[in-house]
């Protein structure tokens, strides 16, 4: 377990890397990945499958104890991201399908990655895991109704067949997960190093597969989405501040909300894209994959530097702040 532990480590530690390693090397030789399209939705699952094991009812103590910063910034995370995805659509004249993916990236849940970085910038980790897993369970009515809404224009939207899919592979396995954390919660601690390194290895697998299948797309409107991802993302991190300094919280939940809500969980959007409205619609959501990986750790660095005062915390927050710690050092 020690070499799988090490491993998983690195993987981990240098995601973004492999990231865009995997996508240049499915950039120039896309036939030897081709195939493995059809197996995004069951990678995500994994993924999924994954956080349901590492999750606890602690998680969602924060929510009953302290729901206000929780509610606030998940309600930013499905109003600002969405809406701003849309303005940049506009604003860059995107294609349809494009147009209809970024706003498919604003309109899913925040990204496990974030409770790194949020931890790494002296954020407060209780409210980023607490936001996570609100805004995953609330995706599979969220993300359809928003998507119908401001999507609908370009794209036909099913919104109960993207419930379905949502429901899927998202609320199934992460069910499954908790389940068996349950049932076998020894085991599962045992085993919890290999989970990252699963994780990255099925997202790297989804990067390849949606890159090989786009290479002509990429090559005539690359500049183009990774401008829109790039705007998108950085709106997203100066709102999430913004919406915590009008509601006078401290910098540590200010660090926490920003981060929430400018990096999103992109595995979800490339498979619900690929599903729903086809392989170009994916793209901005496998470009967010590698950008939320290189601008999170970026910030996280700068924030690590600046000291931050923290507010006393509650014993839901210590018990939450202190495990999830352990699962990231």
């Amino acid at each position: 377990m020690k070499v799988i532990e090490s491993i998983s480590h690195v993987a981990g530690k240098y995601f973004a890397l492999w990231v865009i390693a995997a996508a240049l090397i499915s950039f120039f030789v896309p036939g030897v990945f081709l195939g493995l399209g059809a197996y995004i939705t069951i990678l995500l699952g994994v993924v999924m499958f994954g956080i349901g094991l590492t999750m606890q009812p602690v998680d969602f103590k924060l929510v009953m104890k302290k729901p206000l910063p929780v509610i606030a910034g998940v309600a930013a995370q499905y109003v600002l991201m969405p809406l701003t995805a849309l303005g940049i659509a506009y604003l860059l004249n995107l294609p349809a399908e494009l147009a209809a993916g970024l706003v498919l990236l604003g309109s899913v849940p925040g990204g496990t990655a974030s409770n790194v970085m949020v931890y790494l910038a002296k954020g407060n980790l209780a409210l980023s895991v607490a936001m996570t897993s609100f805004s995953t369970l609330l995706a599979p009515i969220l993300t359809p109704a928003i998507l119908l809404m401001l999507a609908g224009q370009w794209l036909p939207v099913d919104p109960v067949s993207m419930f379905l899919s949502i429901v899927q592979v998202i609320i199934v396995p992460i069910t499954l997960g908790l389940l068996v954390r349950k049932l076998f919660p020894e085991a599962v601690d045992k085993s919890a190093t290999a989970v990252p390194l699963i994780s990255v290895l099925a997202i790297i697998t989804i990067v390849c597969a949606v890159v090989a299948a786009n290479v002509e797309s990429i090559t005539s409107s690359g500049l183009q989405i990774f401008v829109a991802v790039m705007l998108h993302n950085l709106f997203g991190l100066m709102l999430g501040y913004g919406v915590a300094v009008l509601m006078r919280l401290d910098e540590s939940k200010r660090r926490a909300i920003s981060i929430e809500v400018g990096m999103q969980n992109s595995g979800l959007g490339v498979a619900l894209a690929t599903a729903h409205f086809g392989p170009l619609a994916a793209l901005p959501n496998v470009v967010a994959a590698v950008w939320h990986n290189i601008s999170g750790p970026i910030l996280a660095t700068f924030w690590s530097k600046k000291p931050v005062r923290v507010e006393d915390e509650t014993e839901a927050e210590e018990e939450l702040e202190s495990r999830v710690k352990r699962s990231v050092m």
